[in-house]
């Protein structure tokens, strides 16, 4: 699904817009690198003239600049947000954008039914670091929690819709406990809603909003355990008999295909984060907590948000545990074939992720074994001719490429005398070769890998060889585990390796100690 060319609705945060991808902090040259796409894309954005407004609140009587708000707004964090962005990259007109691709492609009579993620608890009163409902975050950029988005579609036209965003009114006496939050007038003026009001009178608003409306999308959990939740009460009591549907089939088509701003976000994730891993090949280590520790701070000094995921950071056999998340051992600094450290980690940019994975020495000299050597290059080579495929023009999915990529491996495996019988492969090569990534790691959940892969798909391709300490396999690859991974966006003719900033050729990783 492709945005179509929209008519202009009155926004009240309007901005120009980027004919370049709109990450600041790019340099030239990766600005250059995702040119195609921003060409091939330019087409479907509307044309819009640029209008700078100073935004005020008449019943502040004060500048935006002078408010605090439930999230950065550019206003008050311009060192984080361009005008007219309302989360580091992605303008308002993308927003809208979004919003009415989604409405244009339901049938007529539907709605959008989105509530927000709720606060998660680790112990107690501890909470974790909010995260926002990804499909939420992707339509409206609002990243507050106790919230609810409807989006009723009103016409045929593209743009044709209302959006309705109920969320905390303003408390100052809960602000001074909880921190700010943005309110009503904040969700209209600076987050663009047609129509918003307070969560605390939801079941007095929604009727409202859902007049007329005779299907609903929406993927809040109405039953559990075969009992109605309490939403799934509100539901029957304001919308009676009105049918519902799954909404995240019908977002996963819009976020598949990623914008231009979406992939600078995405560059400038694996940029920095690629650069941080490199930086922790260039000495030995002697924890593997240490080394998470390191990737950490250097993602957030880097201006990132700090990590994707938990990071696996695993030592010698531990390697062969796929997702092994400890990080607790000591690592071999010794000149042996177990000094091999495995690091899955990535940073986030504006809430786009990046996945890589890298396999290195953790030694004094930095160098392979001839035996590591040897596996390594195989599944390097491997890994590589992967990525080279990953072009639209090339008519391959995920699932295919997975295929070829393990009778690639398997023919490296034999010529390293490995003896292999028809199961093996699933034992050494246990998972498969990629995923989608974007604003979650494993991004729109339940697209099919059987697709062909598009221009502006952003997938992994990450092949890994994990070999048992058995005697079946030969000696001494015995208790390795080796995983390349990068994260890439598919072009038409070729591939945007979006985290080659982290090296991986054998000579570069060893060029690191010289």
């Amino acid at each position: 699904m492709k945005f179509t060319q929209l008519p202009w609705r009155q926004l009240r945060y309007r901005v120009e817009h980027r004919t370049l991808p709109a990450c600041p902090h790019l340099p030239k040259q990766h600005q250059a690198e995702i040119s195609w796409i921003t060409t091939a894309l330019r087409p479907c954005r509307p044309n819009i003239s640029t209008v700078q407004q100073r935004r005020a609140y008449s019943t502040a009587g004060v500048p935006a600049s002078q408010l605090l708000f439930g999230q950065p707004v550019h206003e008050t964090h311009p060192h984080l947000l361009g005008p007219g962005e309302l989360t580091p990259g992605i303008t308002a007109v993308e927003y809208h954008e979004r919003r009415a691709a989604l409405c244009g492609a339901l049938p007529p009579g539907s709605a959008v039914l989105l509530p927000s993620a709720p606060v998660k608890y680790r112990s107690g009163a501890v909470f974790h670091a909010f995260r926002q409902e990804t499909n939420f975050l992707y339509l409206t950029g609002f990243s507050e929690p106790e919230s609810i988005a409807v989006l009723r579609r009103t016409g045929e036209a593209p743009g044709d819709y209302v959006f309705y965003l109920y969320c905390r009114p303003k408390d100052a006496r809960a602000e001074q406990w909880s921190g700010p939050w943005s309110g009503i007038d904040a969700a209209r003026d600076v987050w663009n809603a047609d129509e918003a009001g307070d969560i605390g009178r939801a079941e007095h608003l929604l009727p409202e909003a859902l007049r007329g409306v005779s299907k609903i999308f929406t993927d809040a959990e109405l039953t559990r355990h075969g009992v109605l939740t309490k939403f799934g009460n509100l539901m029957r009591a304001i919308a009676p008999g009105v049918q519902t549907a799954p909404l995240r089939p019908q977002v996963n088509e819009l976020r598949a295909v990623k914008s231009p701003a979406e992939i600078a976000n995405m560059r400038r994730a694996g940029r920095d984060s690629g650069r941080a891993i490199t930086e922790a090949m260039r000495r030995p280590w002697r924890y593997e907590k240490d080394l998470a520790a390191f990737l950490e701070y250097r993602y957030q000094t880097a201006g990132l948000d700090g990590s994707a995921y938990i990071p696996v950071v695993a030592g010698g056999p531990r390697a062969t545990l796929i997702h092994y998340v400890q990080n607790s051992a000591a690592l071999n600094q010794n000149e042996n074939e177990h000094n091999l450290v495995l690091v899955d980690a990535g940073g986030e940019y504006g809430a786009y992720a990046t996945d890589i994975t890298r396999t290195w020495p953790n030694n004094a000299s930095g160098r392979f074994s001839a035996a590591q050597r040897d596996l390594y290059g195989a599944l390097l080579r491997a890994q590589r001719s992967a990525v080279s495929l990953c072009r639209a023009s090339a008519g391959l999915s995920l699932d295919k490429l997975h295929r070829i990529a393990e009778t690639a491996l398997r023919d490296q495996l034999r010529d390293l005398g490995f003896r292999l019988a028809d199961d093996d492969m699933s034992r050494l090569f246990p998972h498969h070769l990629g995923h989608y990534v974007g604003l979650d790691v494993h991004d729109v959940p339940g697209y099919p890998r059987n697709v062909p892969l598009r221009e502006g798909h952003c997938v992994t391709v990450e092949p890994g060889v994990y070999v048992p300490d058995e005697d079946r396999f030969p000696e001494h690859f015995r208790g390795m585990g080796i995983r390349i991974e990068d994260t890439v966006c598919v072009g038409d003719d070729a591939p945007l390796i979006l985290t080659t900033e982290a090296v991986k050729e054998i000579e570069d990783i060893e060029a690191l100690r010289d």
